[in-house]
Order: C-alpha cells, then structure tokens, then sequence
C-alpha cells in the first residue's frame, strides 16, 4: 500500500515577507518555555507548513542545544537563516523577542507604578509560590535527563556547595564543570555519555522544502571570508553599541550581560542565579523579592524566559533613576532594550558564523563530555536558586543574619507542594498552574 505522504507536492519557497508574517506571529504565541517553543515550531515548520523536514530540524536544534543561550531563539534564527539567508535569521531571531520586549516593559511599569495596589499584590502573592514550584520541577526535569549515574550526581552536589556554602561565581561553576568533565571523559567516557535530546525516532510528513537530502543552499555553505566578516561586525557591532550608551549604569549593564550571555548553559534557569548575584548582590539594580516576581511575569509573557533579563534592566535604571526622576518611564526601557540587546547578540553570531559548519555535515551532533559535565552541574545550581526563592517566598521577614526569622507562610507552602504535584504529577501546563495560583493568591489576600 502506497504511503499516503508520497503524493503530497513539495511546497513552494516561501516569500521573505510570508516568513516574516510568521515569526511576527511566532513571538506572540510563543508561550511555554523552550519545550513549549521548540513544539510550536516544529507543529508548524515540519508537520504543516513543511519548510523543513524532521531530521533538518532535529540536526538544528542539537546543534543549538550545546550553545550558550536560549535553544528556542537560536533554533528560529537557524531555520529564518536556511531559509532566506543572513536577513532572514536576523528577523526571525528578533521577532521572537521583541513581542517579549515590549509586553514584559508594559506590565513591568505596571508592577512599579501600581505596585502596592492591593489587587496587583495579591497576583504576585499567589504566583510566588508557583514560581518556586516551576523552578523546582525544572531543576528535577534537568535532573532526570542529565544525572544518569553517581559520578554526575556527584557534579551536581558540588555545585550545589558551590553556589550555596562557597558562594562561588556562576561562570567559575560552569567553567570547572566543562574541564573536569573534558578529563572525565577521558578517563571513563562511559560514565559521561548522554542520550539524544528533544529529538524522538523519525517520521515523514511529506516532502518537505528542505528534505533530509536537499543541498545546502548556496548561502549555507562555507566562506573563510564570510566567517571573518561575521566575527568583525559582529565585535563592531558590539562595541558601537557600548560607545553609543550614555550612561554608566546601562554601560554595566551591557558588560554584564554579555557575560551572562555566554555562560547561559543549561537554559535560563541555569543562568539566573548568575543574573541575581549581578543584579541583586553586586550592583544593586533590584531586590531578591523583586527578582522573584520578574521571574514570575517572565513566566507568563510569550519569549524565552531569559526575557527576564528585561525586567532586571528596567528595574535596575528605573531605580537608579538614570535620566532623573521625571523619566522613570524611559529609563526602565532604555534598561530593558540594553539588557535584551547584550543579552541576545551572541546567539546571532554563534547561528550565522556557525551554522554552515554544521549544514557541511548533515550529521548528528552529540553531547561532548564537557557539556555532560556543565549540564550535570546546572542541576545543583538550579536547586540552589530553588531553594533561595523558596526562602524569600515561606520567609518574607528572614534576612541573612536571621534566615527562618519571621513568620512561615504555611498557606504558601501548601501552594507550592499542590503546584509542583500539578506540574509533575499531573502534567498540568505551566500557564494554567500559574493562573489557577494567581486567583488563588488574589482570594486569599483579599479574605486577610
């Protein structure tokens, strides 16, 4: 019997301004961190529209899976780029965020500016705990793929001591991990092996655009000469940006998320405790409550949830008042554009300047031992962020003098065991969860 996709027809390349239309409508919609993102695109790209097949895609997205950065982003500039060359993954890389960008400033002046409203505290009451469930499911999720044997878990409880005892630098954490995990492999390759990623067995839905056996278009392949032309404007760029910043508050800033950019392995649980440590410890730009509820609004906005670095540079030249009192407003988008723009540049260049590397062998990229390692070690690092957010949320009054000073909020806690059991027992979606804590959070304010 005939296989019914074998008389479907090849589409027909898609116009600039038809992917345009779609990645304009993929920011909007792209709600449910990088797994949720990843599915609408692959729904979309391979089984509908079928611009690329299954292995194409899967082939991009290990690729951006052992990259610093949002995987989501990366995957859409990669696929933005096949498609209509350099523009096109620029497009599709900055429509995913710009929605993001825009949304996440508005309801972080609404946080701000209204704050203290009632109704407003009692949503963020009610998602605090969500949020500490959401990060502890994550740090599980992450640790059941990636701690396959004692020597992993062994990474991961170090790192934990790390961050946690030692208060070590999250970028030193990540750096250790990769070359004890390059030794390791060495010395017992069995004990860091990984299994695939996102990708499952494959299947057909029909030729597609750019099938498993389609050439590389001519933009695709390889240039000595557009590599280094890449690497030049990517470093001009960069540091035109830095020059054209007038003040010194966003000039840290776009320092410091450089930073952050290349060290985001693991996804952005991985890199926030980094982020807090920045923001909260070292410059002061917002307060550990505050980072909470920004983690919180990052949750349910459409983006990559490393968008939370916008809230973080809105808040920070908000409160340091960095055009003066009178433009509270512009500065908290002046911090949020500069803490996105920093934040997101380098994944263009890894996409762009890498990308016809990986299209010259069409083979399957794995995980190398030093990503096992970061990655075994990411989980101590998210459960540590758990834990800290866990803490101001159950202990609002502690400090660091008097950690279980105050009152236990029982209520919140009860809150946050049903949310992660709907999490991971029940495989409710991370968006309902939060709004079902929210209405929750809102009652039980109002009944005090």
């Amino acid at each position: 019997m005939n296989d019914p996709t074998s008389i479907l027809e090849r589409p027909a390349h898609p116009s600039f301004w038809q992917a345009f239309m779609y990645w304009l409508k993929l920011g909007f919609i792209s709600f449910g961190g990088p797994a949720g993102q990843i599915s609408i695109m692959h729904q979309e790209l391979v089984e509908k529209r079928r611009w690329i097949s299954e292995q194409r895609f899967l082939h991009a997205l290990n690729y951006c899976m052992v990259l610093p950065g949002p995987e989501a982003q990366q995957l859409a500039i990669y696929i933005g780029w096949l498609l209509h060359g350099t523009r096109g993954g620029i497009v599709a890389g900055t429509l995913f965020v710009l929605p993001s960008l825009f949304i996440l400033s508005a309801l972080t002046y609404v946080y701000l500016a209204f704050g203290n409203l009632t109704f407003v505290q009692g949503v963020f009451n009610g998602i605090k705990p969500a949020v500490v469930a959401i990060v502890v499911f994550a740090a599980w999720r992450i640790g059941s793929r990636a701690l396959k044997n004692n020597v992993l878990w062994t990474f991961a409880a170090l790192s934990f001591v790390a961050i946690f005892a030692l208060k070590i630098p999250f970028p030193y954490i990540v750096l250790g991990a990769g070359i004890v995990g390059y030794v390791g492999g060495r010395v017992a390759p069995d004990k860091f092996k990984m299994g695939g990623g996102h990708g499952a067995g494959k299947k057909s839905f029909g030729p597609a655009l750019i099938d498993d056996d389609t050439p590389s278009p001519a933009h695709a392949k390889y240039d000595h000469l557009h590599f280094a032309k890449l690497c030049v404007a990517s470093v001009a760029l960069w540091a035109a940006a830095m020059w054209a910043i007038p003040d010194a508050t966003l000039r840290d800033m776009g320092e410091f998320f450089t930073k952050a950019a290349l060290v985001t392995f693991g996804g952005a649980y991985a890199v926030l405790p980094y982020v807090y440590q920045g923001g909260v410890e070292n410059y002061g730009w917002l307060t550990g409550t505050q980072m909470i509820d920004g983690l919180a609004l990052g949750e349910t906005t459409p983006g990559p949830l490393i968008m939370v670095v916008a809230f973080v540079g809105f808040v920070g030249s908000w409160s340091k008042a960095i055009f003066g009192p009178d433009m509270l407003l512009l500065a908290g988008f002046a911090g949020a554009c500069v803490a996105t723009f920093f934040t997101f540049l380098p994944s263009f260049f890894f996409i762009l300047a890498g990308a016809p590397l990986v299209e010259a062998t069409h083979g399957d990229l794995k995980f190398t031992a030093p990503l096992t390692g970061i990655t075994a070690a990411v989980v101590g690092v998210v459960l540590n962020l758990a834990l800290f957010f866990g803490w101001h949320v159950l202990w609002p009054k502690a400090s660091e003098v008097a950690p279980f000073s105050g009152h236990f909020e029982w209520f919140y806690a009860l809150m946050s065991v049903a949310a992660f059991l709907a999490l991971w027992k029940y495989k409710q979606d991370i968006m309902k969860v939060i709004a079902a804590c929210a209405a929750v959070g809102l009652g039980y304010t109002f009944s005090m």
